[in-house]
């Protein structure tokens, strides 16, 4: 599974990154989480607003931080 949390510019967006982390972490993903700070890269995705999160290059969050249960919700229903 590919998990990447896109900004890096902001606070909040850094959270969102270590929070996808543990929840990877707790869902059994071994995988690493990849965060993505490039602009440009950010908005092949169309993502306009950050923190953004992706899974298996799908936008699954866009422009809010989601909490360590809200990912691991989101990669459950993804497995």
């Amino acid at each position: 599974m590919k998990i990447v949390a896109l900004g890096g510019c902001c606070s909040k967006s850094q959270q969102n990154y270590e929070n996808a982390k543990i929840a990877a972490k707790n869902c059994g993903i071994t995988d690493e989480v990849m965060q993505e700070k490039d602009v440009e890269k950010i908005m092949a995705y169309g993502v306009m607003a950050t923190p953004a999160l992706v899974i298996d290059n799908k936008v699954v969050s866009m422009g809010r931080m989601l909490t360590v249960e809200q990912i691991e919700k989101i990669i459950k229903m993804k497995q």
